[in-house]
């Protein structure tokens, strides 16, 4: 499972419709409006990479009013499990 964040730049007036048109999209498991450089960030998960180029630049990147976009593919998960596991090594 391939797990892709793709940072989104959006006309102001849109960003709501576009969340939304984008939460209704395959493969996207959450949206959320943000702040900063970008307006919106789409959190995909994909059974393949081949998959990213279907959703984000065939579908995604062509919804009205999304101005640029910018995909971020993760390494590895780490859960609160995970972290504290790490933490406890040589802990007696």
């Amino acid at each position: 499972m391939l797990t892709a964040f793709v940072l989104i730049q959006a006309e102001p007036a849109k960003i709501a419709q576009i969340a939304q048109t984008i939460a209704n999209l395959p493969n996207v498991a959450e949206v959320y409006s943000v702040t900063g450089d970008f307006d919106i960030i789409a959190v995909l998960r994909l059974a393949e990479y081949e998959h990213l180029a279907e959703v984000v630049p065939e579908s995604l990147a062509r919804i009205d009013g999304i101005r640029r976009t910018n995909t971020i593919l993760a390494f590895r998960r780490y859960s609160a499990q995970d972290l504290k596991a790490a933490w406890d090594i040589g802990v007696a």
